[in-house]
């Protein structure tokens, strides 16, 4: 990977899912992977800050009566049902430790789904600054990280998950989709081994 080519892909930094009493926190089985994934994530994503890494964001934010949604089922309808994600409210929010770093954080609204290429200018801004690489983040691993690496891949990017900055529901859903899944179509790799990569 070149690093002027790179673009880091946050998805799903927002409370409902990762603060403690978020609408979805519960919904992530393990806790404790909750705040290591965080922490990770917040480590790489400072390293890449002062280098020429593009640095992305896709929130998914719901109007309060969620009119974009039309008979939702799985994932969408859970959403719906408990609230979550409505523009205006803590929960919708980019966490704290993430916010704070905004200023340089190219963060793209217009998710409604489990793609953050639809609807957004995601694929735009990417080859804008001619981006080839695309390193992805976040939750949930089996949702909306898998939807963004696969849509990436078929855009023509190369992939790569990372194994240790991305949460699913379960450990059992995370091990599987980090070993059987994922690699059919990107690199899976921990958030060291994308720093040496990219010789940071």
């Amino acid at each position: 990977m070149n690093i002027q080519n790179t673009a880091l892909l946050l998805i799903g930094y927002q409370n409902d899912y990762f603060a403690k009493d978020g609408i979805l926190h519960s919904a992530l089985e393990n806790s404790d992977q909750v705040g290591t994934i965080l922490s990770n994530s917040l480590k790489l994503i400072k390293t890449l800050l002062p280098t020429d890494a593009v640095i992305a964001a896709t929130p998914i934010i719901f109007t309060p009566d969620y009119s974009e949604l039309n008979d939702p089922i799985g994932i969408l309808k859970i959403i719906k049902d408990n609230g979550a994600f409505r523009s205006n409210t803590v929960g919708a929010a980019t966490i704290d430790e993430v916010e704070s770093m905004s200023a340089d954080i190219i963060t793209l609204p217009g998710k409604r789904g489990l793609s953050c290429f639809s609807n957004t200018e995601l694929h735009k801004v990417l080859q804008e600054n001619k981006i080839t690489d695309v390193i992805i983040a976040g939750a949930v691993t089996s949702l909306c990280i898998d939807t963004a690496g696969r849509e990436a891949a078929d855009l023509g990017y190369r992939v790569t998950i990372i194994s240790d900055c991305t949460v699913a529901r379960t450990t059992f859903e995370q091990e599987y989709y980090l070993n059987e899944i994922m690699p059919l179509y990107a690199n899976v790799m921990s958030s060291k081994d994308i720093e040496k990569s990219l010789g940071l």
